[in-house]
């Protein structure tokens, strides 16, 4: 176990590592071989939280799943597809994810608005719902005995890694435990993209409470990744909270709410960094830390700026020191900067100081740029906003993965 700042421990687990959580994941066909509908299951009910993609043609599941957490904010079950977005299906999409919500409801004896649904895969063709009940039949009789790596594996798409984490606090003396995860590979531009996490803690907090820490959060992992400047239909990032640990409840004036946050916040941003290091193609992490902005919303828009930048990124993969389209991406991010105080730094050498180049090795810049995390610090002047955003290198083989994602 890895204890971070303030108290945060880091260990090896996932969504059921916090208390009273069960998930797990079957093949049903909706794929030709991997296994492609998942489940997770909480032993009671759970206050939850989720926030979704803005791209107006959101998916019937999202709409299905609003309803749900609206009705009163508890789930106890969310049952997820891959290989089938049900996005753009019109009125039958709708119809289809309301019946696999109470179909699933159903066989859980659980008032349907206690379950949320989720899909993932090719937007535009109907599901296929004789394989959705079969599938949940086999659920129904095996909810608590799943495996929670076959839930990680259930979810993806292109993705080549299955995504977890999990850290654990002491909040009110009590052991509380943050487990996650996720998927994402491409279409990954949030505020979000196809990119769904999932995650779950045996704290007690108050959903109101759990609603504002997890749209805190997003804004500050989630949504300061990208990996092809695309965003999706489906994306969706969901919270439950059963409160098994007894901990006081959690809400913005308890004395240990900035403890849960930093530990909400580390698990989410771990799993965002895996989503971007999986990029479709990808074969480098790139993080870029902006400091000295105006304020917050600056640093960010700069460090998605760059790290969105189809040119930053295939520099990356080509290890090119090219970092006057660093300063093209800094530029079209529309925010209040004076050129004259940017620098820039890879990893610990600097290439550009005060607005101009600085003076500089090329074989080292090479080398930084070999690494496979590649770390690109970016300082705007005097100011204390300060932001980090991830992204990955742009290789051939996106294009080859894009070319025939349908077939």
């Amino acid at each position: 176990m890895l204890e971070k700042e303030g108290g945060v421990k880091v260990f090896e687990g996932g969504i059921t590592s916090p208390q009273g959580f069960h998930a797990g994941g079957i093949h049903i066909g909706l794929k030709k071989k991997r296994l492609d509908l998942g489940w997770i299951y909480s032993e009671i009910p759970a206050n939850s939280a989720a926030v979704y993609t803005v791209n107006l043609f959101q998916a019937a599941p999202l709409l299905v799943t609003k309803e749900s957490i609206g009705k009163e904010g508890c789930l106890q079950a969310v049952l997820v597809n891959s290989g089938n977005a049900n996005a753009c299906t019109g009125e039958e999409g709708l119809r289809d994810a309301y019946e696999m919500r109470d179909s699933f409801a159903e066989f859980l004896h659980l008032p349907p608005h206690r379950v949320a649904v989720s899909s993932t895969g090719v937007i535009g063709e109907p599901l296929p719902m004789e394989k959705i009940r079969n599938g949940i039949r086999q659920i129904s009789r095996i909810i608590k005995e799943g495996d929670a790596t076959d839930f990680e594996q259930a979810i993806l798409t292109t993705d080549t890694t299955r995504k977890r984490f999990s850290v654990e606090v002491a909040i009110d003396g009590k052991k509380v435990v943050i487990g996650g995860a996720a998927k994402g590979s491409g279409m990954i531009h949030p505020n979000m993209a196809t990119m769904l996490a999932f995650l779950t803690t045996d704290a007690a907090v108050e959903q109101q409470a759990l609603q504002l820490a997890l749209r805190q959060v997003t804004d500050e992992t989630f949504n300061m990744i990208t990996v092809d400047g695309d965003m999706s239909t489906n994306d969706m990032v969901l919270i439950m909270a059963n409160g098994l640990a007894a901990n006081r409840p959690l809400h913005p004036e308890h004395p240990e709410w900035s403890l849960f946050l930093a530990a909400l916040k580390e698990v989410a941003k771990n799993l965002a960094k895996q989503i971007a290091r999986d990029g479709e193609g990808a074969t480098k992490l790139i993080e870029v830390h902006v400091t000295g902005a105006s304020d917050e919303e600056t640093a960010k828009a700069v460090g998605k700026a760059i790290v969105g930048s189809s040119l930053v990124k295939t520099a990356v993969y080509g290890a090119d020191a090219n970092w006057g389209r660093i300063i093209a991406a800094i530029g079209y991010s529309r925010s209040p900067i004076d050129p004259n105080l940017v620098s820039i730094r890879l990893g610990s050498l600097t290439l550009f100081q005060n607005g101009k180049k600085a003076v500089y090795s090329e074989e080292e810049a090479t080398e930084e740029l070999k690494k496979e995390t590649v770390r690109i610090e970016v300082l705007l002047g005097g100011g204390k906003g300060e932001a980090t955003a991830w992204g990955c290198d742009l290789t051939y083989d996106y294009v080859r993965i894009n070319a025939s994602y349908r077939t």
